[in-house]
């Protein structure tokens, strides 16, 4: 079981796509990761031995994951929210704030509503 920063990767998948299960991390950096090192792409993650593990540590170690990326990204969302600007708005509003429609979709954004009825007026 191959631990690196803090994330138990798979260990049958392929080291490309094991790398991936960290966050921060996408297939092109996992790539670049790979190939820097000299390691094989296809090379499942139980494959790997110890010195190419640790080389691949020290990689990640040099680009922004996991906690600090998620606290940048949170920073960064607040920081919006603060100035006012559109974005930060939409945010604090919890609607979609890159241009989407909202009467029909957005579902994920908006949140699962009850529609309520209308009540019948009473007519004397």
């Amino acid at each position: 079981m191959a631990r690196i920063a803090g994330i138990d990767l798979p260990k049958n998948k392929r080291g490309v796509i094991g790398l991936t299960y960290i966050y921060g991390i996408g297939r092109s950096t996992s790539k670049k990761i790979l190939t820097n090192n000299g390691i094989d792409e296809n090379l499942k993650v139980q494959d790997w031995n110890d010195d190419q593990l640790s080389a691949i540590r020290t990689s990640v170690n040099e680009v922004k994951t996991e906690g600090q990326l998620r606290s940048e990204v949170q920073m960064n969302i607040k920081r919006l929210m603060d100035i006012g600007c559109y974005r930060g708005i939409r945010h604090r509003a919890g609607l979609p704030l890159r241009g989407q429609h909202t009467k029909n979709n957005s579902r994920t954004r908006k949140g699962k509503r009850k529609t309520v009825a209308n009540k019948k007026k009473v007519t004397k």
